[in-house]
């Protein structure tokens, strides 16, 4: 990438992160009454709902201490972070030790998961406003949770399956990715503690040689204790933007270790998720294909939605970074431009999250359980931080 593109993005990137999405955030989703954050924001931030999402809660004060962490040490930022720490440590914690997926208003209880999303989210909330304000008590806090995610996720029986085990067991590639996600959270806050590393190296290890099927070019998410392929709708689920957001994972574990196979299992991983998940016909990136070409179940595959685009913008740019290899710049150029001809709201700010298949706004909501301060603002943060490292005809990995 020549010097005058890396700074025209590392511009969009950073101005998009602090001028546009972080302000409609700060402006609209904190709950100064009860607390925490509203998670349900109309187009313009008007509230429409006032129960709250605990793992959108973590994701949001992750976002915040984040940013004190990594770009500026303002006050606001540290105030925000803090202040969803509170609302977590004082609502979100059932009495065995996991958390509810959702609350009312002033904290009490509504609904609770069989998935640990809502433990993960917070661990790396609780890590990283640790490392912001110097709380020992709150970094203990997040020390214990990771280590119950893992007592959960590893010790059979204590999850709920999914489906009844004496006639299938499945397992899904989500935790893998997830562990992928938060370890390095935890290793800073915690470091020369081996547990981490060796979590990476187990997710890793399930991914590679489980989820990932040469014979399709495809990562399932979904496959039998042994990676055995199920060949029914839910065996041939594979989803672009989740096998491109464990690509980057993989590739942000390469680079920390200078390791050339990570690299190269990264950069597999999304080659071949690009080519089978960008729409040709209409561009952009669809939610769900079949693995064998079948038809979908789902009736929201070729839905356009927000979040996948913003992995694969960052896979795409760190994967240029580090192989030097022009295909990743093009394929960034490519999901950048219809991104941003299509999701960004220019009259009130911040993205649309869900699009037609020919890019047509679906809904306008801004926040959601599922949609708030999160796969945006990281994909903003880590792109221009990345940006500013680059060198025109540069390539990192050659250096290991």
């Amino acid at each position: 990438m020549d010097t005058p593109r890396i700074e025209h993005y590392r511009s969009i990137y950073r101005q998009g992160l602090l001028d546009d999405v972080m302000p409609f955030w700060q402006r609209h989703a904190p709950d100064r009454t009860c607390g925490g954050f509203y998670s349900f924001l109309d187009i313009d931030g008007s509230v429409m709902g006032t129960d709250k999402g605990i793992w959108m809660a973590g994701r949001t004060t992750w976002c915040y201490a984040t940013l004190y962490n990594k770009v500026e040490q303002r006050a606001q930022w540290l105030e925000l972070a803090q202040h969803g720490v509170k609302f977590l440590r004082q609502h979100a914690f059932d009495t065995d030790g996991r958390m509810f997926f959702t609350v009312t208003r002033d904290g009490r209880p509504l609904r609770k998961r069989r998935y640990l999303y809502s433990e993960c989210f917070a661990a790396i909330a609780l890590a990283e406003y640790a490392m912001a304000s110097g709380d020992a008590a709150v970094g203990q806090t997040a020390i214990d949770l990771y280590k119950l995610i893992l007592r959960y996720y590893t010790t059979p029986g204590l999850l709920e399956p999914k489906v009844n085990p004496q006639t299938r067991r499945l397992k899904s590639h989500g935790m893998c990715m997830i562990l992928l996600a938060i370890s390095p959270i935890l290793r800073q806050l915690d470091p020369g503690n081996p547990l981490y590393e060796k979590t990476m190296d187990q997710a890793v290890a399930g991914i590679r040689d489980h989820h990932l099927k040469p014979e399709f070019q495809a990562l399932l998410e979904a496959v039998g204790p042994q990676g055995e392929f199920l060949d029914e709708p839910e065996g041939r689920v594979v989803n672009p933007g989740h096998a491109i957001e464990s690509a980057w994972f993989i590739l942000a574990e390469a680079r920390y270790r200078r390791d050339r196979q990570l690299l190269a299992l990264g950069l597999k991983i999304i080659d071949w998720h690009l080519e089978c998940g960008w729409d040709q016909q209409y561009g952009g990136l669809r939610h769900y294909v079949d693995c064998r070409g079948m038809p979908c179940t789902q009736y929201d595959h070729e839905v356009k939605l927000w979040w996948p685009h913003n992995e694969a913008i960052i896979a795409t740019l760190l994967a240029h970074h580090l192989s030097g290899d022009e295909k990743y710049l093009r394929w960034h150029e490519k999901l950048h431009d219809w991104a941003y001809a299509h999701f960004p709201d220019p009259q009130h700010g911040e993205w649309f999250g869900y699009l037609n298949r020919d890019g047509g706004v679906l809904t306008r909501i801004k926040g959601s359980i599922w949609k708030g301060p999160f796969h945006l603002p990281r994909m903003l943060l880590y792109c221009y931080k990345l940006l500013e490292q680059m060198k025109p005809g540069y390539a990192e990995a050659d250096q290991w």
